[in-house]
């Protein structure tokens, strides 16, 4: 084998597995960035139902109050 084809044949192996390891790093990176795409999304989730939940119990506050309120105002008037 002369040495340009080794040469030849070393350079296309280390460029082989340059890029087979480029393309693996690459598709790790990819997997743990659309993993936390889907975490923060879960979490996205979460609080929204949590200003819901909020959102209803302050309604439920709003009715309240003004049930109260309605309720005295009944009492005032009716003595």
């Amino acid at each position: 084998m002369s040495t340009a084809s080794k040469v030849t044949l070393g350079a296309s192996v280390t460029f082989t597995i340059g890029i087979i390891t480029y393309v693996h790093l690459w598709q790790k990176k990819e997997r743990a960035r659309m993993r936390e795409g889907v975490i923060m999304d879960l979490e996205r989730q979460l609080r929204k139902r949590g200003d819901q939940d909020g959102t209803t119990q302050e309604q439920r506050l709003t009715e309240y109050n003004s049930e109260q309120q309605t309720a005295v105002q009944q009492k005032s008037g009716s003595s």
